[in-house]
């Protein structure tokens, strides 16, 4: 009998990552590999990349140099093949590649990486990561891709770069995805691209329309609605907001702003300005009183003043997201921003180090209002500790509850015991 070679995949970065991991693992099982979870009991090792952070693109140096001391040949994906080509090759002279676009050759690139061949797969493709076999990661979500690439030509990004523009995926095919997982499995759908915001605009349609669409579709799920940028939703907030107020829509906006101070953002090309940011908002927050805003902010971008750093902390203040993913700047190769004047790093560190405690505050305040709230929450993942489980509640908030009691995927009545930073603390009741 013919023995099953063994692959083992190691994922970073976005849920459009996790979702080519979930794939790459389904089409390797379906042409009969069979997944591990130790690198050095594989045949060959996969590493999904992701390098939109400098701290990032550090860590997947130092796990491709790692992943390469085993025995087993090594296929590196994902974004960073596309950007940093060399600096793979110098780390591996051997390894094989894979853009985030050529995903559905994955079977045939370990195979001819397992015959000692190495491949170098860089090319575009618009075939759909739609209906692809998948091996899911968590078994009660399944993250949907309904595109690639973006409109953006940030300065600071190498996304563009690795995932090209726009390509929506067809609305029908995504359609089907979603009524075939909730169909079984899933009651969690994590809609995820590049950007969402410009979603449609290739095809003469926009998210809104998707979702009315997805929204539709008979069976009982919640979809979470990943990030979508303020350049392509501040002129059409009011059309997406009414297809949010669904029940099956999680009322969790997230809206990357990037800076507080409209000179910075005019040099990173966002496309949008502070008066955007806070105008929707505001408005979602009007529109839904309890709910969630997340958002992401980058200091120490080239030539940011200490003023216009202020800006950000005031913009915060004035808008007190729930969330906020703060990074440091790094210049990353190929981008615009690598050419201007850098802020030093000791003040960048600094800048983080107070903006980060006054997010802290931020959050916790933000989540005060949730104390003794009742309401309904669905259980979704494992707690990090032993004994707990995950929840989430409409506005997608995360829910520990002490007690392992409980079935992933089912919904139960509970009572918010008590708030932390990132989290909430509930009991569950009848």
């Amino acid at each position: 009998m013919k023995k099953k070679h063994t692959v083992y995949i190691e994922t970073y970065g976005c849920s459009a990552s996790y979702s080519d991991s979930e794939i790459c693992a389904g089409q390797l099982t379906q042409a009969g590999y069979s997944i591990v979870d130790n690198p050095r009991e594989s045949d060959v090792n996969i590493i999904v990349t992701c390098t939109v952070k400098t701290a990032t693109a550090n860590r997947m140096t130092h796990r491709i140099k790692k992943l390469s001391e085993t025995n087993s040949p090594l296929v590196v994906a994902g974004c960073m093949p596309k950007t940093q080509t060399n600096e793979i090759k110098k780390l591996n002279p051997n390894a094989s590649m894979m853009g985030p676009d050529s995903i559905d050759k994955i079977t045939d690139i370990v195979n001819s990486t397992l015959q000692g061949n190495r491949v170098i797969e860089l090319s575009t493709s618009n075939k759909p990561k739609v209906l692809l076999p998948k091996v899911r990661i968590n078994p009660v979500i399944d993250i949907v891709e309904i595109g690639t690439g973006c409109l953006s030509s940030c300065t600071f990004c190498q996304v563009k770069i690795a995932k090209g523009t726009l390509v929506s995926y067809p609305p029908d095919a995504i359609i089907k995805q979603i009524t075939d997982s909730t169909n079984t499995s899933c009651n969690e759908i994590w809609l995820t691209s590049t950007d969402n915001g410009c979603y449609g605009m290739d095809m003469m349609m926009d998210l809104a329309d998707l979702l009315e669409m997805i929204i539709k579709i008979p069976n009982s799920f919640f979809v979470r609605v990943g990030m979508m940028n303020p350049m392509h939703t501040k002129n059409k907030f009011n059309k997406l907001f009414d297809a949010f107020a669904d029940e099956k829509i999680y009322k969790f906006l997230h809206i990357p702003v990037q800076s507080g101070n409209n000179r910075v953002l005019k040099s990173m090309l966002r496309g949008h300005s502070i008066e955007d940011f806070k105008a929707m908002s505001s408005n979602f927050r009007k529109k839904f009183p309890l709910s969630s805003l997340a958002t992401d902010i980058i200091v120490g971008y080239p030539t940011e003043s200490d003023e216009e750093f202020q800006d950000t902390i005031d913009l915060l203040k004035c808008t007190k997201p729930d969330v906020v993913n703060l990074s440091k700047y790094g210049a990353r190769p190929g981008t615009k921003a690598i050419e201007m004047e850098q802020v030093p790093n000791d003040i960048i560190n600094q800048r983080s180090k107070l903006l980060s405690m006054i997010i802290k505050d931020i959050s916790l305040n933000q989540n005060q209002k949730w104390l003794n709230w009742t309401g309904q929450c669905l259980v979704n993942e494992k707690g990090k500790i032993e004994g707990t489980m995950i929840g989430r509640n409409f506005a997608y908030k995360p829910i520990v509850l002490k007690t392992s009691d409980v079935i992933l995927g089912n919904i139960y009545n509970v009572k918010v015991t008590d708030v932390h930073t990132t989290y909430l603390s509930a009991k569950i009741f009848e």
